[in-house]
């Protein structure tokens, strides 16, 4: 029997008598070499998909607000209510990838931080309007960080693998939070709202990378430090990214705004949904090798690389997104619209560059019929003329969303054929479609027959 996570259940749960039970480190380093506590590759567990779903409704809620009124105070806005967000689903996500045990204890540690969620969601995208909802969502998050850090802590005296960075990480990111006290007083002005938001989240990240370092490890002089589970961190960073594809097709559907027959609307709903289509198929593709690396395997440097270029990666995707979706219900665009769809899938694009860079290619010379430099050059330049496009004022919404679908579609052409091996064939020659000969059939034994007569 085997648990959510494809761990052996009798192992996951050590005792099934107890509602709580010992947090266990599921991998680690000692003395520089991985160590795993269960062999095979983990998924994500059904609760953290749960949690996944509020954020389908966050993430909704963030890119309307943007998009209601764009301007550039609202896109800094964005970022800042943004970030946070990610941030706690970034820490929840650590947990589980260590410390996954399912417990009685861990899915109220879920609930409870979904729970500050809701009224962050409800409360960031209104924090330039009232003091009331910028007090909320700033309480709502430092809530949601100092629950996951008391867990870290909790979870440092159940185990020791972890402990020194656990403990190190969960004390800087106290430290952090206090950057934000400012944001709870009135007579702060906005500028220094703004300011010192920037702050806290840019001194958010500086932390984790240096809790997680290895220049905090020769600091710490541990001798057993974190590890990843490199399968179950792909999976999780994938199904955000899924969710974030989401926002291409919710509102295509929502409202029967393509209705009814052929029509302009129906046209761009389904330009939307092949963009969409074309963002997913570039995510997978990678860079198209055949024998990669990924960047969590590859070096420490390439694996915060990864880390970090997701959150512009989907920043910029849900905005372009959420307005290439909402064209369907919208007789023509705005400027700013123009700019916000062409500017976040242009941007998107280019982030799926650097994710394909980060991928270190192990074939040999020749071995594709191009070189990865050569495989990856459609992307920045179909970023930077989606980026450019609005420059050309008598495109209307249709021919837009039309031309940026011709040159995502093309570029997964691009990519698909470039990445063949030498010397490839379009199509490959079919074989064995006949039935096999029944004379060379090996006769079953009496057994056998009766064992396979159909049921009545």
């Amino acid at each position: 029997m085997t648990g959510p996570a494809g761990i052996d259940a009798s192992e996951l749960q050590s005792n099934p008598r107890f509602l709580l039970r010992q947090p266990r480190a599921l991998q680690w380093f000692e003395n520089g070499r991985l160590v795993k506590r269960h062999e095979g590759e983990r998924q994500a567990g059904r609760f953290e998909l749960f949690l996944d779903l509020l954020y389908v409704a966050i993430l909704s809620n963030f890119a309307d607000t943007l998009v209601e009124d764009i301007s550039g105070a609202k896109l800094v806005k964005y970022i800042l209510i943004l970030a946070p967000s990610w941030h706690v689903w970034s820490e929840l996500r650590e947990l589980m990838n260590s410390f996954y045990n399912d417990d009685l204890l861990q899915r109220m540690l879920i609930l409870w931080v979904m729970a500050i969620l809701v009224v962050y969601g409800n409360n960031a995208p209104l924090v330039d309007e009232d003091i009331g909802a910028m007090r909320s969502a700033v309480g709502a998050y430092m809530a949601a960080r100092v629950s996951c850090g008391c867990a870290h802590l909790l979870y440092s005296v159940a185990s020791y693998h972890h402990r020194p960075q656990q403990r190190l990480w969960a004390g800087l990111s106290v430290v952090c939070l206090c950057v934000y006290i400012p944001l709870y007083f009135e007579s702060v002005s906005i500028r220094g709202k703004i300011a010192a938001a920037a702050v806290g989240v840019c001194l958010e990240e500086a932390v984790w990378i240096f809790s997680f370092s290895p220049a905090a490890k020769k600091m710490l002089r541990v001798k057993y430090a974190t590890a990843v589970d490199i399968p179950h961190e792909i999976d999780r960073f994938a199904a955000f990214y899924i969710i974030v594809l989401g926002e291409f097709l919710y509102l295509i559907i929502v409202g029967s705004n393509a209705a009814v027959g052929l029509n302009e609307r129906l046209l761009r709903a389904v330009w939307t949904l092949v963009i969409a289509f074309c963002l997913n198929w570039l995510y997978t593709h990678a860079d198209g090798s055949i024998e990669s690396t990924h960047p969590l395997r590859h070096n420490i440097y390439t694996a915060f690389g990864f880390a970090l270029v997701h959150l512009p990666l989907i920043a910029c995707l849900l905005a372009g997104g959420h307005v290439a979706a909402g064209s369907v219900a919208e007789r023509e665009f705005e400027d700013a619209q123009r700019w916000l769809l062409c500017g976040g899938l242009g941007a998107g694009m280019i982030c799926l560059y650097a994710f394909a860079l980060l991928h270190a290619s192990n074939d040999e010379r020749g071995t594709l019929c191009f070189s990865k430099p050569l495989r990856l050059i459609m992307r920045p330049i179909t970023g930077i003329i989606t980026v450019l496009l609005p420059l050309a004022h008598h495109l209307n919404a249709t021919k837009i969303l039309s031309i940026v679908m011709a040159l995502f579609v093309f570029c997964v052409i691009w990519e698909s054929i470039t990445s063949l091996r030498s010397g490839a064939h379009i199509f490959e020659r079919w074989s064995e479609t006949d039935y096999p000969d029944e004379s060379h059939r090996e006769k079953p034994s009496e057994g056998n027959e009766k064992s396979e007569t159909a049921v009545p």
